[in-house]
């Protein structure tokens, strides 16, 4: 099966989940109202994963001798080609929530040998049987890039590094030219490593489940197995073993799998703006909301228009004072969020000031993520939560 084929496989075993994602982000009703754009947030905590697909080994260069009844064989050079095969994985790992992941990762390979050319023989060895096998245990690094508009496709690359053991189950192959026989049977382990780029598919209906789709290059350092060469009966019939070296071990892999993290809160339903009560003439607006971005306490456009707002109004009506409260959320310290929103608030002051505020007019306090607008668990991230208020008294 080539990539081509492969790819296009996986997409449309994916399409239709994609479809659904995308869907449940801009349907109304879902869970009792919309799930809004940028609701799913970066891995954070345990999570499990595992996936499968097909695995095609890599052409490998192999160095043979000595053997006894092999003749020009002995020390020769030729080439292992594989047909293509299937590979599994499964993970543990752990979110850092900020895009960052680090997982321990159990893989397994298994590619069937199609032939052996080169070793100075016209045809090389044709008649073959028997698999490569590759199982080991890598330690991972990722990178999520998680994408506010698409809350429900997030690309990722990633590495790893580890240890490997291959095998070679029962490796039997014969010369047409000469009757020459090969055997070789073994495990050897050797240093692991592999380089990938795939794409999670977040199911928003069930916060922290993903479909993935993912490439996959791993590799192993050069490894060496014993093997015994066989003279044809006309030639003696003498058997002599040696070495058989693979200098090159390399696989690269399409797989579909799950991932599963556990603690991923589920989106915060929005607020409903109370209904404006009837009067006769609106009066202005007596308190603002100014919206941080996560870890910031610089002023969005958006967030200078409320600003003017609030300054614009308080020159219009009588006010004796203007309070200035600032808040953050649980994503991080308490002494860490107490000064941040303490930044926030210093902000927003010297915004109202830059408007014609003057600074005897204005009280400046902050509550880190003592008061937060939507209670949520330790460590997370509510966008709700990082706000200053203006309070017009």
């Amino acid at each position: 099966m080539s990539f081509r084929k492969l790819l296009l496989a996986g997409a449309a075993l994916l399409a239709p989940v994609a479809a659904q994602a995308q869907s449940m982000s801009t349907t109304p009703g879902f869970g009792g109202g919309y799930v809004p754009w940028g609701a799913t947030q970066a891995v954070t905590g345990l999570y499990i994963g595992g996936g499968a697909g097909v695995n095609f080994l890599q052409q490998q260069e192999l160095r043979a001798g000595p053997f006894a009844p092999a003749g020009a064989f002995n020390n020769g050079l030729g080439r292992a080609n594989f047909l293509a095969g299937w590979t599994g994985v499964l993970s543990v790992g752990w979110g850092w929530g900020n895009g960052l992941r680090t997982e321990v990762e159990g893989n397994f390979r298994r590619n069937e040998l199609d032939n052996i050319k080169g070793f100075g023989l016209p045809s090389g060895f044709r008649q073959a049987g028997g698999f490569q096998q590759t199982y080991g245990v890598m330690g991972n690094v990722f990178y999520d890039f998680n994408i506010p508009q698409i809350p429900w496709f997030t690309p990722y690359i990633g590495g790893g590094v580890g240890y490997a053991w291959t095998e070679r189950r029962n490796w039997r192959v014969t010369s047409p030219d000469t009757g020459l026989a090969l055997n070789s049977n073994g495990t050897e382990g050797r240093l692991a490593y592999q380089a990938i780029g795939g794409a999670a598919f977040n199911i928003l209906a069930v916060p922290g489940l993903a479909a993935t789709l993912e490439y996959r290059y791993f590799a192993t350092t050069p490894y060496t197995v014993g093997a015994v060469a066989r003279a044809p009966a006309f030639a003696g019939g003498r058997s002599g073993g040696g070495r058989l070296e693979s200098s090159n071990n390399e696989n690269h892999s399409v797989l579909i799998g799950l991932r599963y993290a556990f603690n991923q809160p589920r989106p915060a339903a929005p607020v409903a703006a109370p209904a404006p009560m009837p009067a006769p003439a609106p009066a202005p607006a007596r308190t603002y909301l100014v919206f941080f971005d996560w870890d910031r306490a610089d002023l969005t456009d958006r967030a200078r228009q409320v600003v003017a707002e609030a300054a614009q109004n308080a020159r219009r009506v009588q006010v004796t004072r203007i309070e200035v409260s600032g808040h953050a959320d649980r994503s991080g310290s308490p002494q860490y969020n107490q000064r941040l929103s303490q930044r926030r608030a210093d902000a927003v002051a010297g915004e109202l000031q830059r408007q014609g505020i003057r600074r005897d007019e204005i009280t400046v306090q902050a509550f880190g993520e003592t008061r937060p607008l939507v209670p949520t668990a330790d460590n997370v991230r509510e966008p709700q939560n990082r706000r200053v208020e203006i309070v017009l008294r």
